[in-house]
């Protein structure tokens, strides 16, 4: 689990794998009912590039907010919406939002005060049933191929921004990405 403070929230990101959501509606509705003021998004993790892919995501959609711009009236819908860089809703959901054969999730939690945020952590992994993993978030080698082709990321780019590795590069164009939602807003 990774945890950092985002304009004075709490930010948790954790993985979970060998989940089976058999209906994801209900699923989503009864963890928000259990969490109550917290800000809850649930994402494919096969398509999310590490710890950083999603912590930017979180710090542009609450920069977001607290500025006004919003393309969401929803945070964690605003974060899902940065992860996947895009400015529909649908879309986002359908690139990174979780589906009946998810089987690996990466759970974001945002709230006002750390014990909320550990609270709601809890109540989602007894929801969900799987194993905490943090590894399912981390960008892997078998992820690259796959995530590359969700989002269109073409060798250009990567060697265009390549420095370290084509995990770095791959990352960065992400984080690049969201922050462009930002500014076309």
């Amino acid at each position: 689990m990774k945890e950092a403070e985002i304009n004075g929230k709490t930010l948790l990101i954790e993985g979970f794998k060998n989940v089976n959501i058999k209906n994801i509606d209900s699923f989503l509705k009864l963890a928000k009912e259990n969490t109550e003021g917290c800000h809850l998004q649930f994402f494919d993790s096969t398509l999310i590039a590490g710890f950083d892919h999603l912590y930017f995501a979180a710090v542009n959609a609450v920069k977001a907010f607290d500025e006004g711009y919003g393309i969401s009236k929803d945070l964690a819908v605003e974060v899902l919406l940065y992860a996947s860089g895009q400015h529909q809703i649908s879309k986002a959901i359908e690139l990174l939002g979780i589906k009946p054969d998810s089987r690996q999730i990466a759970v974001l939690i945002i709230a006002d005060t750390r014990q909320k945020a550990f609270d709601a952590l809890k109540k989602v992994a007894q929801l969900l049933r799987g194993e905490q993993c943090e590894k399912v978030v981390e960008l892997t080698d078998q992820k690259i191929r796959k995530i590359r082709r969700a989002f269109d990321i073409k060798d250009p780019e990567i060697e265009a921004t390549l420095r370290n590795s084509e995990k770095d590069a791959l990352t960065s164009l992400l984080i690049e990405r969201a922050a462009l939602l930002a500014t076309e807003a």
